[in-house]
């Protein structure tokens, strides 16, 4: 009798192990309706040879990240409604935002993970749907956050491979070089026309894809990440910022807060930088108008000429951007749209020839657009 129930109990845990693995490896996909619209906002100038800075603010949700067929077709209905407004054109530099191929560790999750409203509960089924990657994840994580640590690096192969078949492809099919905001991986490196995660610390990078679709330098790191993230996310201050030739002229990218640094302003400045693209992120609802949260976390930022808490975000973010040359042309895209309970704010603008371009507020997907 022993035996049998010690087999029986066996078999039981044996079935239930089965039929758990069984089910990590459903990923059925229910139906999804996503608004496509997008209003212009900004658009500055008059077309002529030398192209322009588009800036795209998507309005995104956890459903969009679901495939990337999804992604895909919101983000090119924006890029080819912009292409009827005749704003794409072979010397077009798009920019994308801040942490919109980071989102990329949700594809391919259950459909519960999109449809629950909390991200405690999305957390949960996202471990107990990966149970392997996320064991091994939390093997490796590094930093004062593990638990977000893993999240990101559990699917870092898989994350790299969609960032550059979504963006790459779209700048590929629109023919324009495209600046895909961020993507959060360990150690990114480009080997051989491909991007690929390393091992080590976890890294806020811009990539930024040609109008063929191939990569263009190295990933950009971001150098000094914000309060919020730096518990997972590592400076990258050991990688001085790169000038890419463009179409459109000499290019730099600034990750987020990297534009509110004097010092990196200047050094985009000494390699004869034209265009500036900085990719951004501010979390909350209703945050834009509330008090400048700043970086206190960072040694530099007491250098800085605004003082936390003392200005609005908008404020700060137009003040500290603001570029230290007339000749040089910016423009400052955010996310939009909401994960779970986690808004996100912030409204897009550009600065060109010592002049700040704002445009109407607007809680949708925005086009900010200047000829340059």
């Amino acid at each position: 009798m022993k035996k049998f129930l010690t087999s029986a109990l066996l078999l039981g845990v044996i079935a239930a192990l089965c039929g758990y693995a069984f089910w990590t490896q459903q990923r059925p996909q229910g139906h999804y309706l996503s608004d496509l619209r997008i209003e212009l906002a900004v658009n500055h100038g008059q077309p002529g040879e030398h192209g322009n800075l588009l800036g795209v603010e998507p309005l995104l949700y956890p459903g969009d990240y679901q495939d990337l067929q999804r992604l895909h077709r919101k983000l090119a209905a924006y890029l080819e409604q912009a292409r009827t407004l005749g704003l794409i054109t072979p010397r077009t530099v798009v920019v994308l935002p801040e942490h919109i191929g980071t989102w990329l560790w949700a594809r391919g999750e259950k459909n519960a993970f999109y449809q629950v409203t909390q991200q405690r509960e999305a957390l949960q089924w996202f471990e107990l749907s990966n149970p392997l990657r996320y064991g091994w994840a939390m093997l490796a994580a590094e930093g004062d956050d593990r638990r977000a640590d893993a999240h990101l690096r559990m699917k870092a192969d898989q994350m790299a491979a969609d960032y550059q078949q979504v963006f790459g492809g779209l700048a590929k099919e629109f023919g324009v070089t495209l600046v895909a905001g961020s993507i959060v991986l360990p150690q990114p490196y480009v080997s051989e026309g491909a991007l690929h995660p390393g091992r080590g610390p976890l890294f806020n990078s811009s990539v930024v894809f040609a109008g063929d679709g191939n990569i263009l330098g190295q990933p950009q790191r971001q150098h000094y990440p914000d309060s919020e993230n730096r518990r997972f996310i590592h400076p990258g201050v050991d990688q001085p910022l790169q000038v890419l030739h463009t179409p459109a002229g000499r290019l730099g990218v600034l990750v987020g807060s990297d534009s509110w640094y004097p010092e990196n302003h200047q050094q985009l400045l000494a390699q004869s930088v034209e265009l500036v693209a900085i990719p951004a992120f501010l979390s909350g609802r209703h945050s834009w108008l509330t008090p400048w949260r700043g970086n206190r976390h960072q040694p530099v930022s007491t250098h800085l000429p605004v003082k936390r808490g003392e200005v609005s975000e908008q404020e700060a973010w137009h003040r500290l951007t603001a570029p230290v040359g007339h000749q040089v042309s910016s423009v400052s895209v955010f996310m939009r749209g909401q994960f779970w309970e986690q808004g996100a704010d912030g409204q897009g603008f550009a600065w060109q020839a010592g002049d700040l371009l704002t445009g109407p507020p607007s809680p949708g997907a925005r086009l900010l657009n200047i000829w340059l």
